[in-house]
């Protein structure tokens, strides 16, 4: 592993090529004596690397690059095939995607490429190679990022229709496979020829779901290949860098398993959101999207672009931060796992379309509030350091996220507001506010060393998913399963069997007919008579092995099961047969983390956060008030402070967006 990857530090994005070169230097030093320890360069430079077919110039990258050595700051280069230039697109318009309705994307804005272009692949394979011959054994140089922003651009160009053809002959080998594979006897939509498979023209969602999920699984091998030619590259010219991405926007279409599976570190793009009628969910939508990045790799990770300031370009800009909002939303990433958090950007941009993303100084070119508050955040980050090197989040409970549900569920709606990654939201949300640390990991990955899994809406459903999730509840473990579970097979096609399907034995009950009630909600009653709702979906359950733990208190179905709990082997299994509002969640992961005996911190004000690194220099915990207002916490006990060099009585009181860390062990 790179020896800077588990650096703990605070960094920036630079763009020299935006900036007349006499302001180079002043900026250098600036951010040096702030505590900016690392740089993210060139992303976006193709037009200035290269200028014309062939012609190199980086004569103005050598400069800025070796001011930051001079200055001991590091380097992160990124590869800049997100923009291709306009001598290209011209010379190979091939580059250009084409949407389902045969429209060309044209270059001036970014993104403005297809993952399967040959083109693109050419030349940018030979920048991507003269950058890393260049740069591969500079000193200042220690790592690359991959293009910029991965997404799905359901790209119907004549390289993806021909791709996608190539793509179905590989995976099912015949035609006859495709067309019982895919269900194409429906509507008459039996191929009878290659030459009539292909893309979906026309973009209609009525279009096959086996169909349209195979579609987007192809575009996301076809960005894996993508990415995979660049890394190769890189690791053959730079052996000793670190290979990034910075995924962004959560959720994403773009599967970020299968694109992280090649790289060193994962990173996120995190905007909290400064609204102040975002700040009652705001905080918790970021843990999610922090835990879901760590989980791409199942390690630790970098945030790329950091909150600077109010965003606003191609929509009204966002309120200022709030005083130490800044500050607090870098502490939680790294309270979550984040090593280096890199800030967006320096200097607002004088030109093009992010003028208004503001940047840590704005386009007066004079430091203000903003600023001040990152030159604390440098120094506290630069402080601790040494101490939180080589630290992470452990957690013994964990969600399962799945990029295939997400598409499936995406593709054929299963009720008004019924949204998967909205209520995966909901689960971690609850876990969150229980101070219950949370991994979020892809679906199939290995569950051991977890105590507690949930598993929402595993729509699609296989034989080995199914076991992996009986062998962790018979060993001991508690599994949580909701509505929608183990409907459809892999191939996107309804199993002909008792829902939950596959997952019916290990859940102990089986789904005798169900209500999609959409936006209603329908009261629930627990054991001890206290009444909750629940929204979205309603499966009106028949007891098998299992006992009922709440019951649906109107309508028809009046008295029947709504949440059960089969004991299988030597641990549980839960069927949620609806959406429980957060204070049934709240109750229901608090019985269980008191039977498994999971770490938890119960009574934490709203909008207040914790979490736990540890590692051999001890274990942290991170106190964080996500709210513009005062919050008192209670302590298990007395700690000192790691940032504040105090020792900390049992009731800890936090200002608005006030942090603090305190040694636990």
């Amino acid at each position: 592993m790179n020896k800077h990857l588990d650096k703990v530090q605070i960094g920036v994005c630079y763009y020299p090529e935006q900036w007349d070169p006499s302001l180079w230097e002043e900026d250098v030093q600036l951010m040096k004596a702030t505590g900016v320890r690392v740089v993210r360069l060139a992303e976006f430079a193709w037009s200035r690397l290269e200028p014309a077919d062939g012609q190199f110039a980086f004569g103005w990258l050598d400069q800025a690059i070796d001011l930051f050595h001079k200055y001991r700051i590091r380097v992160v280069l990124g590869t800049p095939t997100n923009t291709p230039p306009r001598w290209l697109t011209g010379l190979a318009p091939d580059i250009l995607p084409v949407d389902a309705a045969g429209r060309t994307v044209h270059p001036g804005v970014r993104g403005h490429r297809c993952y399967n272009s040959g083109s693109l692949r050419v030349y940018g394979a030979r920048i991507i190679e003269e950058m890393a011959k260049r740069y591969g054994g500079h000193p200042a140089v220690i790592g690359w990022q991959t293009d910029n922003e991965f997404w799905v651009i359901d790209c119907h160009c004549a390289a993806c229709n021909e791709r996608f053809r190539e793509w179905m002959r590989a995976k099912y080998g015949s035609l006859e496979a495709v067309n019982r594979e895919w269900g194409t006897v429906v509507w008459s939509g039996e191929y009878g020829d290659w030459s009539q498979a292909g893309v979906p023209y026309g973009g209609s969602p009525h279009q096959n779901p086996s169909y349209l999920l195979d579609f987007t699984r192809f575009q996301w091998d076809s960005i894996a290949e993508f990415q995979r030619s660049q890394i190769g590259i890189i690791r053959e010219h730079c052996p000793g860098h670190f290979i990034a991405h910075n995924f962004h926007t959560y959720p994403q279409r773009l599967d970020l398993y299968r694109i992280g599976a090649d790289l060193d570190i994962a990173s996120f793009d995190y905007y909290p959101n400064t609204d102040p009628d975002k700040q009652a969910t705001g905080p918790y939508s970021g843990a999610l999207a922090l835990d879901v990045t760590r989980g791409i790799k199942r390690r630790n990770f970098w945030i790329m672009e950091q909150l600077s300031g109010p965003p606003g370009c191609w929509f009204p800009t966002w309120r200022a931060p709030y005083p130490g909002f800044i500050r607090a939303f870098a502490w939680q990433a790294i309270a979550k796992g984040a090593d280096t958090v890199v800030h967006f950007r320096w200097r607002s941009a004088a030109a093009g379309a992010e003028q208004f993303w503001h940047g840590l100084i704005d386009h007066s070119n004079v430091p203000g509030r903003r600023f001040e508050e990152f030159a604390k955040l440098c120094g506290e980050v630069n402080a601790l350091a040494g101490k939180l090197q080589g630290t992470a989040p452990r957690n013994e409970a964990a969600i399962l996220l799945s990029h295939e549900q997400l598409e499936a569920l995406r593709i054929q709606p299963q009720a008004g507001g019924f949204d998967y990654y909205e209520n995966v939201k909901d689960y971690h949300r609850a876990l969150t506010k229980l101070g219950i640390g949370c991994d979020v990991i892809e679906w199939t990955q290995p569950l051991a060393g977890y105590k507690l899994v949930v598993a929402p809406h595993v729509f699609l459903m296989d034989e080995k998913a199914a076991e992996a999730l009986e062998s962790f509840a018979e060993a001991g473990g508690t599994v949580i399963l909701t509505s929608r579970s183990g409907a459809k097979r892999m191939n996107n096609q309804h199993v002909m069997m008792p829902l939950p399907g596959l997952l019916a034995k290990c859940a102990g009950v089986t789904v005798k007919e169900y209500d999609p009630i959409g936006r209603a909600s329908h009261r629930i009653a627990d054991a001890a008579g206290r009444h909750f709702y629940g929204m979205q979906w309603c499966d009106i359950l028949s007891l098998q092995e299992a006992e009922a733990i709440a019951w649906y208190d109107e309508d028809f179905y009046r008295g029947e099961p709504a949440v059960t709990v089969n004991r299988f082997g030597q641990g549980k299994v839960y069927y949620l047969g609806t959406h429980p509002e957060e204070s049934y969640l709240k109750e229901l992961f608090a019985s269980i983390a008191g039977e498994l005996e999971l770490a938890a911190f119960p009574g934490l004000p709203e909008g207040v956060q914790v979490a736990v690194r540890n590692g051999e220099s001890g274990a942290y915990l991170f106190v964080l008030n996500l709210s513009r207002e005062p919050r008192h916490v209670t302590l298990p006990s007395s700690y000192p402070s790691e940032l504040y060099g105090v020792i900390r009585e049992r009731t800890l009181s936090l200002a608005p967006y006030e942090v603090d860390i305190l040694r636990i062990s």
